[in-house]
């Protein structure tokens, strides 16, 4: 992973922005979630091989005010939650954390 490379922030601004996109990856965590800090850094590694293909964003559903929109779009009951986007629509989530090799298959399959 590059260093200093971050996932941009997903808010409910954005978020049409996002599902614009004709491929997009989403992950969703809230704060104090170990699994969601661990996961972000192998999300970030797999969105720098798909630049230019597949738009990533990170949403933080614990900043006040941020995504208030987003969550009431979707239920969310484990983090991290990571939804995967083609043409605007929903087409797949994961409720985990996954490996980059199970997530890059997720893309390959539902994205690309």
């Amino acid at each position: 992973m590059a260093t200093g490379m971050e996932l941009p922030r997903v808010s409910d601004e954005n978020y049409g922005e996002i599902l614009a996109a004709p491929a997009a990856v989403v992950l969703f965590k809230i704060a104090n979630c170990a699994k969601c800090d661990e996961f972000e850094p192998v999300v970030t590694e797999v969105s720098s091989r798909y630049e230019g293909k597949v738009r990533f964003g990170k949403a933080l559903l614990h900043v006040p005010g941020a995504c208030r929109e987003i969550k009431r779009q979707h239920r969310f009951e484990t983090f991290p939650t990571t939804h995967f986007y083609r043409d605007g629509k929903l087409v797949h989530q994961a409720g985990e954390k996954l490996t980059a090799d199970a997530l890059e298959a997720v893309i390959l399959q539902y994205l690309l």
